[in-house]
Protein backbone atom coordinates (compact mmCIF):
# COMPACT_ATOMS: atom_id res chain seq x y z
CA UNK A 1 0.00 0.00 0.00
CA UNK A 2 1.54 3.04 -1.05
CA UNK A 3 2.00 6.11 1.26
CA UNK A 4 -0.67 9.21 0.28
CA UNK A 5 0.47 12.70 -0.48
CA UNK A 6 -2.45 13.95 -1.07
CA UNK A 7 -3.53 16.13 2.26
CA UNK A 8 -7.53 15.92 1.55
CA UNK A 9 -7.09 12.11 1.26
CA UNK A 10 -5.00 11.89 4.84
CA UNK A 11 -7.53 13.63 6.08
CA UNK A 12 -10.40 11.69 5.03
CA UNK A 13 -8.47 8.74 5.78
CA UNK A 14 -8.22 9.94 9.40
CA UNK A 15 -11.74 10.81 9.81
CA UNK A 16 -12.69 7.56 8.33
CA UNK A 17 -10.47 5.26 10.66
CA UNK A 18 -12.23 7.25 13.58
CA UNK A 19 -16.26 5.97 12.13
CA UNK A 20 -15.49 2.11 13.26
CA UNK A 21 -18.91 1.14 12.11
CA UNK A 22 -20.49 0.76 9.19
CA UNK A 23 -23.57 -0.62 7.38
CA UNK A 24 -22.96 -2.28 4.01
CA UNK A 25 -26.03 -3.54 1.96
CA UNK A 26 -26.14 -5.41 -1.04
CA UNK A 27 -29.52 -5.69 -3.06
CA UNK A 28 -30.49 -5.86 -6.50
CA UNK A 29 -32.64 -8.45 -9.23
CA UNK A 30 -31.62 -11.11 -7.02
CA UNK A 31 -33.52 -10.26 -4.46
CA UNK A 32 -36.47 -11.54 -6.15
CA UNK A 33 -35.32 -15.27 -5.82
CA UNK A 34 -33.36 -14.58 -2.52
CA UNK A 35 -30.45 -15.91 -4.57
CA UNK A 36 -26.70 -14.87 -4.19
CA UNK A 37 -26.16 -11.91 -5.88
CA UNK A 38 -24.41 -12.43 -9.51
CA UNK A 39 -22.52 -14.90 -9.30
CA UNK A 40 -25.24 -18.07 -10.28
CA UNK A 41 -25.03 -16.86 -14.13
CA UNK A 42 -20.98 -17.55 -13.92
CA UNK A 43 -20.26 -21.45 -14.99
CA UNK A 44 -16.97 -22.24 -12.99
CA UNK A 45 -18.10 -20.19 -9.75
CA UNK A 46 -21.89 -20.56 -9.59
CA UNK A 47 -21.92 -19.92 -6.04
CA UNK A 48 -25.60 -20.99 -4.73
CA UNK A 49 -27.09 -22.20 -8.79
CA UNK A 50 -27.70 -25.42 -7.77
CA UNK A 51 -29.93 -24.81 -4.76
CA UNK A 52 -32.41 -22.36 -7.07
CA UNK A 53 -35.22 -24.21 -8.12
CA UNK A 54 -34.74 -21.79 -11.12
CA UNK A 55 -31.70 -23.40 -12.50
CA UNK A 56 -33.51 -26.85 -12.63
CA UNK A 57 -36.48 -24.90 -14.19
CA UNK A 58 -33.97 -24.12 -16.98
CA UNK A 59 -33.24 -27.38 -17.86
CA UNK A 60 -29.63 -27.12 -16.39
CA UNK A 61 -29.39 -24.82 -19.49
CA UNK A 62 -26.49 -21.67 -18.85
CA UNK A 63 -27.82 -19.61 -21.32
CA UNK A 64 -31.68 -19.83 -20.90
CA UNK A 65 -30.57 -19.34 -16.79
CA UNK A 66 -28.38 -16.17 -17.44
CA UNK A 67 -31.39 -14.84 -19.61
CA UNK A 68 -34.29 -15.95 -16.85
CA UNK A 69 -31.94 -14.24 -14.65
CA UNK A 70 -31.45 -11.12 -16.28
CA UNK A 71 -35.31 -10.88 -17.29
CA UNK A 72 -35.61 -10.43 -13.36
CA UNK A 73 -35.38 -6.82 -14.12
CA UNK A 74 -39.01 -7.28 -14.97
CA UNK A 75 -40.54 -8.00 -11.80
CA UNK A 76 -38.21 -5.74 -9.53
CA UNK A 77 -40.56 -3.71 -7.76
CA UNK A 78 -40.15 -3.01 -3.92
CA UNK A 79 -43.52 -2.07 -2.35
CA UNK A 80 -42.08 -1.26 0.60
CA UNK A 81 -38.83 0.88 -0.42
CA UNK A 82 -38.07 3.22 2.37
CA UNK A 83 -34.32 4.27 2.73
CA UNK A 84 -35.79 5.89 6.40
CA UNK A 85 -36.22 3.06 8.26
CA UNK A 86 -32.97 1.41 7.03
CA UNK A 87 -31.19 4.68 8.30
CA UNK A 88 -32.57 4.98 11.40
CA UNK A 89 -31.79 1.35 12.49
CA UNK A 90 -28.25 1.88 11.47
CA UNK A 91 -27.57 5.04 13.23
CA UNK A 92 -29.43 3.91 16.32
CA UNK A 93 -27.27 0.97 16.05
CA UNK A 94 -24.34 3.37 15.99
CA UNK A 95 -23.36 3.08 12.21
CA UNK A 96 -21.53 5.99 10.84
CA UNK A 97 -21.53 5.61 7.23
CA UNK A 98 -22.63 2.93 4.72
CA UNK A 99 -21.84 1.78 1.81
CA UNK A 100 -24.21 0.89 -0.83
CA UNK A 101 -24.63 -1.51 -4.33
CA UNK A 102 -24.74 0.69 -6.97
CA UNK A 103 -24.25 -1.91 -9.19
CA UNK A 104 -22.98 -5.66 -8.76
CA UNK A 105 -21.26 -7.74 -10.90
CA UNK A 106 -24.56 -8.64 -12.92
CA UNK A 107 -25.19 -5.06 -14.25
CA UNK A 108 -28.06 -4.02 -13.39
CA UNK A 109 -28.13 -0.71 -11.76
CA UNK A 110 -29.70 0.69 -8.68
CA UNK A 111 -29.25 4.59 -10.13
CA UNK A 112 -30.37 6.15 -13.17
CA UNK A 113 -27.93 5.77 -15.34
CA UNK A 114 -27.88 7.42 -18.84
CA UNK A 115 -25.37 4.46 -20.48
CA UNK A 116 -27.35 1.08 -19.98
CA UNK A 117 -31.07 0.63 -19.72
CA UNK A 118 -30.18 -2.32 -17.38
CA UNK A 119 -31.63 -0.24 -14.48
CA UNK A 120 -33.98 0.50 -11.73
CA UNK A 121 -35.80 3.32 -14.17
CA UNK A 122 -35.91 1.94 -16.45
CA UNK A 123 -39.38 1.50 -18.38
CA UNK A 124 -38.34 -2.78 -19.00
CA UNK A 125 -38.67 -2.23 -14.89
CA UNK A 126 -41.60 -2.10 -13.24
CA UNK A 127 -40.22 0.21 -10.23
CA UNK A 128 -39.92 2.98 -13.12
CA UNK A 129 -42.60 5.01 -11.86
CA UNK A 130 -42.01 5.27 -8.80
CA UNK A 131 -40.80 8.40 -7.37
CA UNK A 132 -38.21 7.26 -6.03
CA UNK A 133 -37.20 4.79 -8.53
CA UNK A 134 -33.30 6.23 -8.60
CA UNK A 135 -33.11 4.04 -5.68
CA UNK A 136 -29.33 5.14 -5.05
CA UNK A 137 -29.91 8.49 -5.25
CA UNK A 138 -33.34 8.09 -2.22
CA UNK A 139 -30.61 5.86 -0.23
CA UNK A 140 -28.05 8.51 -0.50
CA UNK A 141 -30.20 11.37 0.54
CA UNK A 142 -31.69 10.21 3.48
CA UNK A 143 -28.78 8.51 4.85
CA UNK A 144 -26.52 11.56 4.56
CA UNK A 145 -29.70 13.62 6.44
CA UNK A 146 -29.55 11.16 9.32
CA UNK A 147 -25.87 12.38 9.34
CA UNK A 148 -24.08 9.08 8.14
CA UNK A 149 -21.04 9.06 4.91
CA UNK A 150 -21.63 7.83 1.97
CA UNK A 151 -19.87 4.77 0.23
CA UNK A 152 -20.46 3.88 -3.31
CA UNK A 153 -19.86 0.56 -4.22
CA UNK A 154 -19.60 -0.15 -8.14
CA UNK A 155 -18.63 -3.57 -9.62
CA UNK A 156 -15.73 -2.74 -12.10
CA UNK A 157 -17.31 -6.16 -14.32
CA UNK A 158 -20.51 -6.05 -15.66
CA UNK A 159 -21.35 -9.25 -17.00
CA UNK A 160 -24.79 -7.34 -18.71
CA UNK A 161 -22.45 -5.68 -21.03
CA UNK A 162 -21.81 -6.71 -24.48
CA UNK A 163 -18.39 -5.12 -24.58
CA UNK A 164 -17.73 -7.56 -21.13
CA UNK A 165 -19.07 -10.36 -22.51
CA UNK A 166 -20.06 -10.31 -26.10
CA UNK A 167 -22.94 -12.96 -26.44
CA UNK A 168 -21.36 -14.26 -29.77
CA UNK A 169 -18.56 -15.68 -27.35
CA UNK A 170 -18.99 -18.65 -24.56
CA UNK A 171 -19.49 -17.16 -21.20
CA UNK A 172 -18.23 -18.96 -18.62
CA UNK A 173 -16.16 -17.59 -16.59
CA UNK A 174 -16.13 -14.23 -14.27
CA UNK A 175 -13.22 -12.67 -16.84
CA UNK A 176 -13.69 -10.63 -20.06
CA UNK A 177 -14.74 -13.43 -22.26
CA UNK A 178 -12.87 -12.13 -25.59
CA UNK A 179 -9.14 -11.51 -26.33
CA UNK A 180 -8.51 -7.95 -25.55
CA UNK A 181 -4.96 -7.84 -27.61
CA UNK A 182 -7.06 -9.24 -30.47
CA UNK A 183 -10.42 -6.17 -30.61
CA UNK A 184 -8.55 -3.39 -28.40
CA UNK A 185 -11.21 -1.59 -29.59
CA UNK A 186 -13.93 -3.23 -27.85
CA UNK A 187 -12.38 -3.08 -24.56
CA UNK A 188 -11.33 0.43 -24.92
CA UNK A 189 -15.40 0.70 -25.13
CA UNK A 190 -15.72 -1.07 -22.27
CA UNK A 191 -13.10 1.52 -20.38
CA UNK A 192 -15.51 4.19 -21.32
CA UNK A 193 -18.47 2.87 -19.59
CA UNK A 194 -17.04 2.32 -16.91
CA UNK A 195 -15.23 6.07 -16.44
CA UNK A 196 -18.79 7.17 -17.55
CA UNK A 197 -20.74 5.09 -15.12
CA UNK A 198 -18.93 6.07 -12.29
CA UNK A 199 -18.69 9.79 -13.09
CA UNK A 200 -22.06 10.34 -12.95
CA UNK A 201 -22.62 8.58 -9.75
CA UNK A 202 -19.47 11.14 -8.52
CA UNK A 203 -21.32 13.78 -9.63
CA UNK A 204 -24.92 13.64 -10.24
CA UNK A 205 -25.12 11.78 -6.57
CA UNK A 206 -23.82 14.48 -3.70
CA UNK A 207 -20.91 14.04 -1.88
CA UNK A 208 -19.75 10.91 -1.64
CA UNK A 209 -17.43 9.59 0.92
CA UNK A 210 -15.89 6.74 -0.42
CA UNK A 211 -15.75 4.62 -4.18
CA UNK A 212 -15.85 0.80 -3.01
CA UNK A 213 -14.72 -0.69 -6.64
CA UNK A 214 -14.88 -5.01 -6.99
CA UNK A 215 -13.84 -7.15 -9.25
CA UNK A 216 -10.36 -7.75 -8.75
CA UNK A 217 -9.30 -9.65 -11.70
CA UNK A 218 -10.30 -6.28 -13.67
CA UNK A 219 -6.69 -5.02 -13.32
CA UNK A 220 -3.89 -4.70 -14.43
CA UNK A 221 -2.42 -6.63 -16.84
CA UNK A 222 -4.80 -8.81 -17.86
CA UNK A 223 -7.88 -6.38 -17.95
CA UNK A 224 -6.12 -3.11 -17.40
CA UNK A 225 -9.33 -0.71 -16.99
CA UNK A 226 -7.17 2.35 -16.25
CA UNK A 227 -7.51 3.01 -12.15
CA UNK A 228 -5.39 5.62 -12.15
CA UNK A 229 -7.55 7.93 -14.41
CA UNK A 230 -10.53 6.91 -12.45
CA UNK A 231 -9.09 7.79 -9.31
CA UNK A 232 -8.38 10.75 -10.86
CA UNK A 233 -12.11 12.37 -12.41
CA UNK A 234 -13.49 10.39 -8.59
CA UNK A 235 -10.64 13.01 -7.15
CA UNK A 236 -11.98 15.57 -9.47
CA UNK A 237 -15.21 15.46 -8.84
CA UNK A 238 -15.04 14.46 -5.16
CA UNK A 239 -11.80 16.29 -3.53
CA UNK A 240 -10.52 13.84 -0.77
CA UNK A 241 -12.62 10.72 -1.63
CA UNK A 242 -11.55 7.22 -0.34
CA UNK A 243 -10.59 4.98 -2.95
CA UNK A 244 -11.11 1.22 -2.63
CA UNK A 245 -9.57 -0.62 -5.34
CA UNK A 246 -10.00 -3.58 -3.42
CA UNK A 247 -7.27 -6.92 -3.29
CA UNK A 248 -5.20 -4.61 -5.81
CA UNK A 249 -2.90 -2.62 -3.58
CA UNK A 250 -0.65 0.76 -4.68
CA UNK A 251 -1.60 3.54 -4.32
CA UNK A 252 -5.33 4.04 -5.76
CA UNK A 253 -6.02 1.01 -2.41
CA UNK A 254 -6.37 3.87 0.00
CA UNK A 255 -7.84 0.85 3.03
CA UNK A 256 -8.03 -2.86 2.68
CA UNK A 257 -11.02 -4.70 3.15
CA UNK A 258 -9.95 -8.42 4.96
CA UNK A 259 -13.98 -10.08 3.59
CA UNK A 260 -15.56 -12.18 6.35
CA UNK A 261 -12.72 -12.28 8.46
CA UNK A 262 -10.57 -10.63 11.37
CA UNK A 263 -7.20 -9.96 11.33
CA UNK A 264 -5.11 -12.25 13.95
CA UNK A 265 -3.11 -9.39 14.48
CA UNK A 266 -3.10 -5.47 13.73
CA UNK A 267 -2.60 -4.62 10.14
CA UNK A 268 -0.03 -2.03 9.69
CA UNK A 269 -2.22 -0.43 7.33
CA UNK A 270 -6.30 1.17 7.18
CA UNK A 271 -7.94 -1.38 6.95
CA UNK A 272 -12.17 -2.54 7.26
CA UNK A 273 -13.31 -6.21 8.12
CA UNK A 274 -16.46 -6.47 5.42
CA UNK A 275 -18.75 -9.10 6.85
CA UNK A 276 -22.02 -10.49 6.59
CA UNK A 277 -24.79 -10.36 9.41
CA UNK A 278 -26.29 -14.10 8.03
CA UNK A 279 -24.65 -16.27 6.08
CA UNK A 280 -25.08 -14.31 2.53
CA UNK A 281 -24.47 -11.29 1.39
CA UNK A 282 -28.17 -10.93 -0.02
CA UNK A 283 -31.25 -11.84 1.72
CA UNK A 284 -32.46 -15.56 1.71
CA UNK A 285 -35.00 -16.53 3.28
CA UNK A 286 -34.15 -17.91 6.58
CA UNK A 287 -30.71 -17.13 6.48
CA UNK A 288 -28.50 -17.71 9.57
CA UNK A 289 -27.88 -15.19 11.52
CA UNK A 290 -24.61 -14.27 13.87
CA UNK A 291 -25.69 -13.67 17.16
CA UNK A 292 -25.65 -10.48 18.81
CA UNK A 293 -23.13 -11.15 21.07
CA UNK A 294 -20.70 -12.49 18.32
CA UNK A 295 -21.44 -9.63 16.37
CA UNK A 296 -20.64 -7.06 19.30
CA UNK A 297 -17.30 -8.97 20.36
CA UNK A 298 -16.52 -9.29 16.83
CA UNK A 299 -16.79 -5.19 16.54
CA UNK A 300 -14.86 -4.88 20.02
CA UNK A 301 -11.94 -6.85 18.18
CA UNK A 302 -11.87 -5.13 15.07
CA UNK A 303 -11.56 -1.97 16.89
CA UNK A 304 -9.10 -3.21 19.54
CA UNK A 305 -7.13 -4.09 16.17
CA UNK A 306 -7.34 -0.63 14.87
CA UNK A 307 -10.12 -1.55 12.35
CA UNK A 308 -13.38 -0.68 10.61
CA UNK A 309 -16.33 -3.10 10.96
CA UNK A 310 -18.82 -2.97 7.72
CA UNK A 311 -21.42 -4.87 8.73
CA UNK A 312 -23.67 -6.18 5.71
CA UNK A 313 -27.48 -6.76 5.66
CA UNK A 314 -29.67 -7.63 2.42
CA UNK A 315 -33.12 -6.35 1.97
CA UNK A 316 -35.39 -8.72 0.18
CA UNK A 317 -37.92 -8.18 -2.71
CA UNK A 318 -40.02 -5.57 -1.60
CA UNK A 319 -37.14 -3.77 0.26
CA UNK A 320 -37.24 -4.89 4.02
CA UNK A 321 -34.97 -6.24 6.48
CA UNK A 322 -35.59 -9.71 7.74
CA UNK A 323 -36.78 -9.51 11.49
CA UNK A 324 -33.87 -11.25 12.50
CA UNK A 325 -31.70 -8.56 11.17
CA UNK A 326 -33.83 -5.46 12.44
CA UNK A 327 -33.81 -7.35 16.42
CA UNK A 328 -29.44 -7.77 16.16
CA UNK A 329 -29.68 -4.19 15.21
CA UNK A 330 -32.14 -3.31 18.14
CA UNK A 331 -30.04 -5.17 20.14
CA UNK A 332 -26.72 -3.48 19.33
CA UNK A 333 -28.13 -0.07 19.78
CA UNK A 334 -28.92 -1.19 23.12
CA UNK A 335 -25.73 -1.88 23.49
CA UNK A 336 -24.53 1.44 21.87
CA UNK A 337 -26.54 3.38 24.21
CA UNK A 338 -24.32 2.59 26.99
CA UNK A 339 -20.88 2.23 25.59
CA UNK A 340 -20.37 3.90 22.45
CA UNK A 341 -18.13 6.64 23.87
CA UNK A 342 -15.41 3.36 23.90
CA UNK A 343 -15.91 2.94 20.01
CA UNK A 344 -15.47 5.89 18.12
CA UNK A 345 -12.13 8.01 17.52
CA UNK A 346 -10.28 4.98 19.84
CA UNK A 347 -6.90 3.65 19.16
CA UNK A 348 -5.67 0.30 18.73
CA UNK A 349 -2.46 -0.44 22.00
CA UNK A 350 -1.07 -3.34 22.61
CA UNK A 351 -1.62 -6.32 24.00
CA UNK A 352 -4.95 -5.36 21.89
CA UNK A 353 -6.61 -8.86 22.93
CA UNK A 354 -5.79 -11.17 25.27
CA UNK A 355 -7.26 -13.62 28.01
CA UNK A 356 -11.24 -12.34 26.98
CA UNK A 357 -10.19 -8.56 27.47
CA UNK A 358 -9.15 -6.06 24.83
CA UNK A 359 -7.91 -2.72 25.42
CA UNK A 360 -7.96 0.80 23.33
CA UNK A 361 -7.15 4.30 24.22
CA UNK A 362 -8.14 7.53 23.16
CA UNK A 363 -6.61 10.59 24.87
CA UNK A 364 -5.86 9.77 28.11
CA UNK A 365 -8.47 7.35 28.60
CA UNK A 366 -7.84 3.76 28.39
CA UNK A 367 -11.10 1.07 27.61
CA UNK A 368 -10.76 -2.20 29.17
CA UNK A 369 -13.38 -4.66 27.39
CA UNK A 370 -14.43 -7.74 29.12
CA UNK A 371 -15.44 -10.20 26.67
CA UNK A 372 -18.69 -12.11 28.11
CA UNK A 373 -18.46 -15.93 27.74
CA UNK A 374 -21.38 -18.46 26.18
CA UNK A 375 -22.71 -19.04 29.74
CA UNK A 376 -21.68 -15.83 31.30
CA UNK A 377 -24.82 -13.71 31.72
CA UNK A 378 -23.26 -11.15 35.00
CA UNK A 379 -19.89 -9.72 35.77
CA UNK A 380 -17.13 -12.01 37.84
CA UNK A 381 -16.38 -10.28 41.66
CA UNK A 382 -12.84 -9.70 40.56
CA UNK A 383 -11.20 -8.72 37.34
CA UNK A 384 -7.87 -9.14 36.87
CA UNK A 385 -6.18 -6.86 34.16
CA UNK A 386 -2.77 -8.16 33.98
CA UNK A 387 -1.40 -5.82 31.68
CA UNK A 388 -2.13 -2.59 33.79
CA UNK A 389 0.32 -1.62 36.40
CA UNK A 390 -0.67 1.64 37.49
CA UNK A 391 -4.27 3.29 37.30
CA UNK A 392 -6.12 6.46 38.26
CA UNK A 393 -9.68 5.61 38.60
CA UNK A 394 -12.13 3.10 37.17
CA UNK A 395 -15.49 3.32 36.32
CA UNK A 396 -17.91 0.77 34.40
CA UNK A 397 -20.01 2.62 31.54
CA UNK A 398 -23.28 2.53 32.50
CA UNK A 399 -23.12 2.86 36.29
CA UNK A 400 -22.55 5.83 38.25
CA UNK A 401 -20.06 5.40 41.06
CA UNK A 402 -16.59 4.83 40.53
CA UNK A 403 -15.23 0.71 41.10
CA UNK A 404 -12.92 -0.47 43.74
CA UNK A 405 -9.38 -1.09 42.35
CA UNK A 406 -5.99 -1.97 43.26
CA UNK A 407 -2.75 -2.29 41.98
CA UNK A 408 -1.48 -4.03 44.76
CA UNK A 409 0.27 -7.01 42.92
CA UNK A 410 1.85 -5.39 40.33
CA UNK A 411 -1.19 -5.50 37.86
CA UNK A 412 -4.92 -3.91 38.18
CA UNK A 413 -7.77 -5.81 39.96
CA UNK A 414 -10.98 -4.39 39.46
CA UNK A 415 -13.44 -5.14 42.06
CA UNK A 416 -17.20 -5.36 40.62
CA UNK A 417 -20.18 -4.31 43.43
CA UNK A 418 -22.49 -7.29 44.36
CA UNK A 419 -25.59 -5.77 43.29
CA UNK A 420 -23.80 -5.33 40.17
CA UNK A 421 -22.11 -8.82 39.42
CA UNK A 422 -26.04 -10.00 39.28
CA UNK A 423 -27.17 -6.71 37.37
CA UNK A 424 -25.03 -5.60 34.80
CA UNK A 425 -26.08 -2.00 32.98
CA UNK A 426 -25.69 -3.77 29.70
CA UNK A 427 -24.86 -7.57 28.12
CA UNK A 428 -22.23 -9.21 25.70
CA UNK A 429 -19.33 -6.80 26.57
CA UNK A 430 -18.62 -5.13 29.61
CA UNK A 431 -16.41 -1.63 29.29
CA UNK A 432 -14.15 -0.56 32.14
CA UNK A 433 -12.81 3.26 31.62
CA UNK A 434 -10.07 3.89 32.79
CA UNK A 435 -7.71 7.38 33.76
CA UNK A 436 -3.62 7.13 34.01
CA UNK A 437 -3.21 3.63 32.73
CA UNK A 438 0.36 2.44 33.01
CA UNK A 439 0.25 -0.36 30.57
CA UNK A 440 2.88 -3.18 30.10
CA UNK A 441 3.10 -5.48 27.30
Amino acid sequence: MCEQTDPKVIEKIKWWQGLKFGLFMHWGINSEWGAVESWPIVDDEPYGRDALEQWEQSGCDTEKFMQTYFDLNRLFDPKDFDPGKWAVAAKNAGMKYVVFTTKHHDGFCMYDSKYTDFRATSETCPFHTNPNADIARHVFDVFRKHGLGIGVYFSKADWHNTDYWTPDMPRLSKHVNYDIKKHPEKWAKYQQFVYNQIKELLTDYGKVDVLWLDSDWVSKPDEDIKMDSIAEIARKAQPGILVVDRAIGGRNENYRTPEQKVPATPPDYPWETCMTMADQWSYKPGDNYKSTRELIQMLIDIVAKGGNFLLNVGPDADGNFDDVANDRLAEIAKWMDINKEAIYQTEAIEPYKINGLCVTKKGELTYIYYLAREDESGLPEKLKVDFISKSGRVRLLGCDSIVDHNCDNGYLTICIPSKTVSNPPCEHVWVFEVTDAEINV
